[in-house]
């Protein structure tokens, strides 16, 4: 990598944490420190809770998701808008009123001590194994372009991120989170323009859309209903709003963020922002993977995005099948380019006969780079190793650092070290938040001074930074990270809604029926979640929270009519 784009790199990331830091100077007590001055205006709420959810992982994935599946990921944010609503009509308005710090705080007004303390622990629980995700995804970056170790790059990250998070506190997270995202818009509009002007000279936008289109890349909207479907419209506004009720309503790293609004009124207008806008740009990253997959439709793509990968085969016995599966992708490549320029003459519109063409060449590319994988599970399997067969989390990466110019590649990387830092500081702060609120504090050390719970704050932070670098050891284990990060907020988020539904909507349901419906349900959500591993069920994973919230008011409800609807451990003094 040239000097110019190190020097952008460290030099914006410098200036954002530098940044943050000084505006965070004067913090030096517990309030100040986890929730911040509460003096934030919609526009910073609204990109801070933007920057709290878009990870390096939706910068590295998503991308490499549109590379291999199209653009149906989009669907997985249609709730959101719906989420926001509602949020903003029921729950902002409980928070403000009781002044808490975490929204966990509620729960033990309307139910009693245990119910809080659970569903605490199954938000510190999932969102530390996220954490571990969102430092491990970063760290792809610096390993793959500086040729380090993997382990060695995720410790590095996750001691970057832990000083920041430390030093800062939640104000500087909400504070540096606003250039963070102007840096990531920038940075992604940027390379969208460069990905479009590399396309050749006689193939204009229109062009790549409509034979990506042809060969099933925007299938944007699937109407038809099928639990196995990861991604429809169904499991879209029925799953996916019920993750998002439950990511936003409930989540402390995005509590967090809009509890530190000046007033009731911006923290809505930043909330409503953040579901008018993360729509449109989730879809203008898939779109950016999706010209990527076009541009590697007139330059050929390696045969395996993982370089790391492919230099430990090509210095393997199985170097010769390796290079003999590079002149079978070549061949089809020179084949598929032909058939795209033959489409692209006979426009306005592409042929049925030369659709059928252009899809039974991808599936023989695709045949090919499966058969790429397989070699890399037999060399884990004669060497004991454990090189990650999947490689879409490295297809963007890739395309940034092979042929974006000078100066871009800094920006790009910036970007997306600057994804890594918002979100996993977010993450770190607000399990410190809860742990120290909900747990500590209440439970374990009531009843001391101020400046013995900041310090405290500080410890936990870095303690469950420790907690994420372990987890994030084995990271590798997930084939996209994105849906990794999903898939373990599902297995958790819906059980935790259905603690607040019930809640905020069923006032006769007392502390021992739903602290005995969130147990049960939760096994059974797990109990699902192994048998759809199993195979045994083919349930998409967007159900379970749906079905975790459902089963929690039904469960409880149940319970309840049953006479297990006394308060249960009351609230001490």
């Amino acid at each position: 990598m040239h000097s110019i784009d190190w020097f952008i790199l460290f030099g914006i990331i410098g200036l954002i944490i530098g940044y943050g830091i000084w505006k965070t100077r004067g913090i030096k007590d517990t309030r100040g420190y986890l929730q911040g001055e509460k003096n934030l205006k919609w526009w910073t709420i609204g990109l801070s809770v933007m920057a709290t959810q878009a990870s390096a992982i939706t910068f590295l994935s998503t991308p490499g998701q549109a590379y291999n599946e199209g653009m149906g990921f989009a669907q997985f944010y249609f709730g959101l808008p719906i989420a926001m609503v509602i949020l903003c009509i029921f729950v902002l308005p409980i928070f403000y009123r009781l002044n808490v710090f975490t929204a966990y705080e509620y729960l033990e007004d309307r139910f009693d001590l245990k119910t809080r303390t659970l569903t605490a622990a199954l938000f510190l629980l999932q969102r530390g194994l996220a954490a571990g995700i969102t430092i491990y995804a970063p760290a792809i970056i610096l390993s793959t372009m500086l040729g380090w170790s993997l382990e060695t790059t995720t410790i590095l990250i996750g001691f970057l991120v832990i000083t920041y998070t430390v030093t800062g506190g939640s104000e500087a997270v909400s504070q540096t989170q606003k250039q963070q995202m102007i840096v990531i818009l920038t940075g992604m509009f940027i390379a969208l323009l460069v990905i479009i002007f590399k396309l050749p000279e006689n193939v204009s936008l229109s062009d790549a859309v409509s034979v990506a289109g042809k060969m099933g890349k925007l299938n944007v909207v699937d109407f038809e209903f099928d639990l196995s479907n990861k991604y429809n419209i169904w499991s879209a506004l029925l799953g996916g709003t019920f993750l998002f009720l439950s990511y936003f309503g409930t989540d402390q790293s995005q509590v967090q963020r809009y509890l530190s609004g000046k007033s009731l009124t911006e923290s809505r207008l930043g909330l409503l922002f953040n579901g008018l806008f993360k729509v449109p740009m989730q879809f203008s990253i898939l779109f950016v993977g999706l010209m990527v997959f076009m541009f590697y439709q007139f330059n050929l793509a390696p045969l395996h995005f993982n370089q790391a990968n492919v230099d430990k085969i090509k210095q393997s016995s199985l170097v010769q099948q390796y290079e003999n599966l590079e002149a079978q992708l070549k061949t089809v490549h020179k084949e598929k380019q032909v058939a795209i320029y033959d489409a692209i003459e006979t426009k306005p519109e592409i042929s049925d006969a030369e659709t059928n063409i252009l899809n039974g060449l991808l599936l023989k590319e695709n045949d090919i780079r499966q058969q790429s994988k397989e070699l890399i599970k037999t060399y884990n399997e004669a060497n004991d190793a454990s090189l990650d067969e999947e490689d879409s989390d490295y297809v963007f990466i890739t395309f940034v650092m092979k042929h974006l110019p000078i100066g871009l590649i800094g920006l790009l990387l910036a970007v997306i070290f600057s994804a890594a830092m918002s979100s996993t500081a977010s993450e770190l702060n607000a399990l410190a938040t809860t742990t120290v609120i909900d747990i500590y504090k209440r439970s374990i050390v009531p009843n001391k001074p101020d400046g013995h719970y900041l310090k405290m704050s500080k410890f936990f932070t870095i303690l469950w930074g420790i907690i994420a670098l372990a987890f994030a050891m084995g990271a590798s284990l997930f084939d996209n990270l994105i849906e990794a990060v999903n898939i373990i907020g599902s297995v958790f988020y819906g059980n935790i809604l259905g603690i607040f539904v019930v809640a905020f909507f069923f006032k006769h349901v007392k502390g021992n029926a739903i602290f005995l419906a969130a147990l049960i349900a939760e096994a059974l959500v797990i109990l699902l979640f192994v048998l759809d591993k199993k195979e045994v069920i083919d349930l998409a994973y967007l159900w379970l929270n749906l079905i975790g919230c459902v089963l929690v008011v039904l469960i409880a409800l149940l319970l309840h009519q049953f006479g297990l609807g006394s308060r249960g451990l009351e609230r001490k003094n």
